[in-house]
C-alpha cells in the first residue's frame, strides 16, 4: 500500500499509524483512536489520564472508585511539589472486591467519603470512577451530591471508567472536573495582566521557575492548572485575561470550554529549551501589546541566555552527531525535544507520542529530517525495531519506556511525570543537556553491547 509502513513484523492495523519522513507521500498520521485490540499499547487508561491532570491539586482527597490495583498503580506518581498542603500526596481507595462488583457498591463509596471528610476535614474530594464502576453501573453522580450536600463540601465525580475511550478522553474528563469546580456564582472580576498557566503540573518546582520569568517581565500567574493548585485557587481561574498553554493534550479543552464559558482567549506555549521559552515570553509580552513588557521580555532573555547558552554550547561539543528517540505523552513536548536536541547536536530519528493531535503531527512531519520515524500510541516492538534500526543511542520516554531501554544496552532519559528534577526554562534546557550528557556518555553502555 502506497504510503504505508510495510514489514511482517508490524500489525498490519498499525500501518496508518506510522510515518517515515520522505520515504513516501505525505499523508494524514492516524492518532487519538482506540489502541489495537491484541496489541500491547504505551499509552495509559481513562482513568490514569484523569489522575494525572488532577492529582496536583494539593489540598483535594483524591478517592479512587475502584480495585487497590487502580490507587496504587496511580499513586504519588507526579514529581509535584506544593507550597502548602500534602494532602495529595495520599492515595485514597474503596478497594473493591468480588461482593462490592456482584451486589453494588455505592453505600461503600458513601461511607468512605464520610470517614475520609471526618478524619481530613478537606472542603474538596475528587471520586474518580475505573474500568469496574463503569461496568457494574455504580451512580456516582447520585453519590457524590448526596455526600456534597451532607457535608456542604464539593464532592465532584470524575467520569474517568474505562471501555468509553482511551488517555485522551481522561484528560477531558479531568477537564469537566475542573469546569465543575471554577464555575463562578456570578461574573468574575477580569484582571487585565494575570494570566492561567495550563498544562503544568510544577514537576519538580518548575511552574515557580516559569512564574518568576513572568512575574520580571510584569505578568502575574493568576491559577496554574494543575501545579500547586488548591480548591479555593482554581475557583479564581476566571478572573485571568489569557490563558496559556503548556501541555495542548491534557488542556485544550478546557482552555476550548473557558473562551467559551468566560471569553478567556488562550496561546500556545512551550518552556522546554532556550528557543522555545525565549519564542514563548515574547508571544505573551507581545499579547498585552505593552511597550515596557516586551522590553523587559528581551532584557530576560538577553541575561538567561547569555547565562546559560556557553554550558549549552559545551555539552554541544560532547554530543554532536548522536541520535535520539523520543516517546512521550504530548505532541507540544515532542514539538519542543527536538528543537532542544538540535541545541545540543543531537538528530531525532524517531519520535511518538500516546495522545499528540493530527496539527502536532503536522509539525512534527515539518520540522523532522528526512528519514525520521514518526509514529502515534506505539507498542513495544514497534519501539525496539525502530530504535534499533535508526540507530539511536537515547530513548526519551515514561516509566514504562525505561526497561526496553536498558534492555537494549540503550541510554535513556525520563521527561515524564514521576522526574524530580526541572527541565523547563534556561535552568531546565541546562539541566537536560547535562542529563543526556551523563548517560549518552557513559562508558557503561560499551560493556552493555559486548554482553
Amino acid at each position: 500500500m502506497a504510503g504505508a509502513v510495510k514489514n511482517e513484523n508490524l500489525i498490519l492495523e498499525r500501518e496508518s499509524s506510522i510515518l517515515i519522513k520522505g520515504r513516501q507521500r505525505k499523508s494524514r498520521l492516524k492518532c487519538d483512536t482506540d489502541s489495537i485490540a491484541g496489541c500491547v499499547s504505551q499509552r495509559a487508561c481513562v482513568y490514569c489520564g484523569a489522575r494525572v491532570v488532577l492529582n496536583p491539586v494539593t489540598d483535594a482527597i483524591h478517592l479512587v472508585h475502584g480495585p487497590i490495583g487502580c490507587a496504587s498503580y496511580t499513586w504519588d506518581i507526579r514529581g509535584s511539589l506544593s507550597s502548602g498542603s500534602e494532602l495529595y500526596r495520599n492515595s485514597f481507595s474503596t478497594d473493591l472486591k468480588e461482593n462490592d462488583i456482584i451486589f453494588g457498591s455505592e453505600k461503600k463509596l458513601a461511607g468512605a467519603i464520610d470517614e475520609l471528610v471526618q478524619k481530613y476535614r478537606a472542603e474538596l474530594v475528587f471520586v474518580y470512577a475505573t474500568c469496574v464502576v463503569g461496568v457494574i453501573g455504580d451512580d456516582l453522580e447520585a453519590v457524590c451530591k448526596a455526600a456534597s450536600k451532607k457535608h456542604g463540601i464539593k464532592v465532584i465525580p470524575v467520569q474517568s471508567s474505562g471501555f468509553i475511550g482511551n488517555k485522551s478522553a481522561g484528560y477531558r474528563a479531568a477537564c469537566d472536573a475542573l469546569l465543575r469546580l471554577i464555575e463562578p456564582p456570578g461574573g468574575a472580576k477580569r484582571h487585565t495582566k494575570k494570566i492561567n498557566y495550563l498544562g503544568d503540573f510544577n514537576l519538580a518546582g518548575e511552574a515557580w521557575i516559569i512564574t518568576g520569568y513572568l512575574r520580571q517581565i510584569g505578568v502575574e500567574i493568576n491559577v496554574v492548572f494543575t501545579g500547586d493548585s488548591n480548591y479555593h485557587n482554581l475557583q479564581k481561574a476566571p478572573e485571568a485575561s489569557l490563558n496559556i498553554i503548556q501541555c495542548a493534550g491534557s488542556m485544550s479543552y478546557l482552555a476550548r470550554r473557558m473562551e467559551e464559558l468566560y471569553g478567556i482567549p488562550s496561546l500556545q506555549v512551550s518552556f522546554l529549551g532556550l528557543e522555545d521559552t525565549s519564542a514563548s515570553l515574547r508571544n505573551i509580552a507581545a499579547f498585552f501589546n505593552d511597550a515596557r513588557m516586551m522590553n523587559l521580555a528581551e532584557e530576560l532573555i538577553e541575561r538567561e541566555t547569555g547565562a546559560f547558552r556557553p554550558q549549552i554550547e559545551r555539552y554541544r561539543e560532547k554530543l554532536e552527531g548522536k541520535k535520539a528517540a523520543v516517546y512521550v505523552g504530548g505532541g507540544f513536548k515532542a514539538i519542543s525535544l527536538i528543537k532542544q536536541f538540535r541545541e545540543i547536536g543531537i538528530d531525532v530519528v524517531m519520535v511518538g507520542t500516546q495522545t499528540g493531535r493530527e496539527e502536532e503531527y503536522r509539525i512534527l512531519h515539518d520540522l523532522a529530517d528526512d528519514g525520521t520515524v514518526i509514529l502515534d500510541d506505539a507498542n513495544p516492538s514497534e519501539l525496539e525495531r525502530f530504535m534499533i534500526e535508526k540507530g539511536a543511542h537515547l530513548l526519551v520516554g515514561g516509566v514504562k519506556e525505561r526497561p526496553l531501554a536498558y534492555k537494549l544496552g540503550m541510554a535513556f532519559i525520563d521527561h515524564n511525570h514521576d522526574r524530580k528534577h526541572p527541565l523547563s526554562g534556561y535552568v531546565g534546557a541546562v539541566n537536560f543537556a547535562r542529563e543526556v550528557y551523563s548517560t549518552v556518555c557513559s562508558p557503561v553502555w560499551k560493556y552493555a553491547r559486548e554482553i
